[in-house]
């Protein structure tokens, strides 16, 4: 056996290793990209494939919040609030489907991009804020809220970047949530609230920060 061989030979088992070591890493960085609850990306995950799917100018950028989502844990405990959260990410993930991407932010709070090929994103959109609206399988049918729905097409706004469209859609969305639509979508004119009146709609509306928005 010449010394090239032996080496080759020799090399394998290194190899070997280190094939395993790569496929043990990527496994779990995409452990570390997944909710441990709901199975969606994460923030960083979401991130990443949401941006590449922001390059196709069908793409719709969306952010979801659970309406009462406190007031569901604080009065029928955790467990039910975890199913809750669940059941939305589920139904979520069924509407985005395999040509988007759908992500949870932290909390109650979701995100998607979804792709919209003939131009029906308002349809789209009503129809899921129904699915999520249904009651949750095998729960107490007492535990009921809504989802509030904020969105903007990427092509209305061709200079932000994925943080400016989320932003959009979350100012949106808050709209919706006080105005009680349940979807509210993005216009092209200057419509948002300010910072303060974005949290005031968390906390409830102050009557000195009105919240406006434009229907789809």
């Amino acid at each position: 056996m010449n010394t090239l061989a032996t080496i080759l030979l020799s090399a394998l088992p290194l190899a070997a290793g280190w094939a395993v070591h790569v496929r043990w890493l990527g496994r779990c960085l995409n452990t570390a990209r997944r909710d441990p609850l709901t199975g969606l990306r994460t923030r960083d995950g979401f991130t990443q494939r949401a941006t590449g799917l922001l390059k196709d100018p069908r793409a719709v950028v969306v952010l979801a919040d659970v309406d009462k989502f406190k007031h569901i844990n604080d009065t029928f405990g955790h467990a039910a609030g975890d199913a809750l959260l669940k059941a939305t990410a589920d139904r979520l993930a069924h509407h985005v489907g395999r040509s988007g991407v759908a992500g949870r932010l932290g909390g109650d709070e979701f995100a998607a991009v979804l792709i919209d090929d003939n131009g029906t994103a308002g349809d789209m959109l009503a129809v899921l804020h129904g699915a999520l609206a249904r009651p949750v399988d095998g729960q107490d049918p007492a535990v009921h809220t809504t989802v509030s729905l904020g969105w903007v097409r990427a092509a209305d706004f061709p200079d932000n970047d994925l943080s400016g469209l989320l932003r959009r859609a979350d100012e949106a969305m808050y709209a919706a949530k006080q105005a009680r639509t349940g979807t509210r979508r993005a216009g092209l004119g200057r419509l948002f609230a300010t910072l303060a009146g974005r949290r005031a709609g968390r906390a409830g509306a102050r009557a000195d920060v009105p919240v406006v928005g434009v229907a789809a």
